[in-house]
């Protein structure tokens, strides 16, 4: 399973969708806990993303990904849009030099975005935060990655049990740590929004590399039917 870099544009396109979709949601989850304008800033970021991608040509999922990041860095204000631009720079800079797209390349497209977020946060698992739904994530990715089919699967239901696992912590890092005890029972925006994006990830990547072996199979008919 696989797909090129440059079919994998749509893959960028529907992390940008997923984020515009969930706007109010994000910022109803960010509200119960902080200051409800997560869903806010980061669809002001995807939406100028969007129209920047939208002026130019031939943009493949590496250049569309480091767009994202640039826009993030340079327009979102707070803690998320370093961190996110940071994570985005990190999927850019792993696939960059790559014509085709398979498991190791997502595989090392992970661990770069990961690692650049890292260096950004001194955030840890159990600390209610993105962190708890990226890092097992990555995880159940990397102990699957021979398939890559099982490993986008592994991967977005262990982020979604990371989700659900950030309702019962205490935040130890960002606004809601100010609340103490009392942001225990509501889950993290932050977790939320980078449980949509790898959800998106791995529904997209699934349907290019189905697609992809479809026009692998009609150019084999097409050659076999020419001889």
């Amino acid at each position: 399973m696989e797909f090129t870099n440059k079919d994998g544009i749509k893959l960028v396109d529907k992390v940008i969708s997923t984020i515009q979709e969930n706007r109010d949601y994000l910022s109803q989850i960010d509200g119960e806990a902080g200051d409800g304008d997560h869903g806010i800033n980061m669809n002001k970021g995807m939406t100028f993303a969007q129209e920047e991608l939208e002026k130019k040509d031939g943009v493949n999922m590496s250049q569309g990904f480091l767009t994202i990041s640039k826009i993030l860095i340079s327009k979102i204000g707070g803690s998320m849009g370093p961190l996110y631009g940071s994570f985005f720079r990190g999927l850019s800079v792993a696939s960059k030099k790559m014509e085709v797209i398979d498991s190791q390349v997502m595989s090392e497209m992970l661990c770069k975005a990961y690692s650049n977020l890292s260096d950004l946060t001194d955030a840890k698992p159990g600390d209610k935060t993105l962190i708890d739904v990226l890092s097992p994530a990555i995880e159940a990715y990397e102990s699957n990655k021979s398939d890559f089919k099982q490993a986008l699967k592994a991967m977005t239901e262990v982020a979604e049990k990371g989700l659900e696992s950030t309702k019962t912590m205490v935040a130890k890092i960002g606004r809601a740590s100010r609340l103490g005890e009392r942001s225990r029972g509501h889950q993290d925006a932050g977790a939320t929004s980078c449980y949509l994006i790898l959800k998106a990830i791995g529904l997209s990547v699934s349907v290019q590399s189905l697609h992809a072996a479809k026009e692998r199979t009609a150019s084999l008919r097409l050659l076999e039917e020419g001889e």
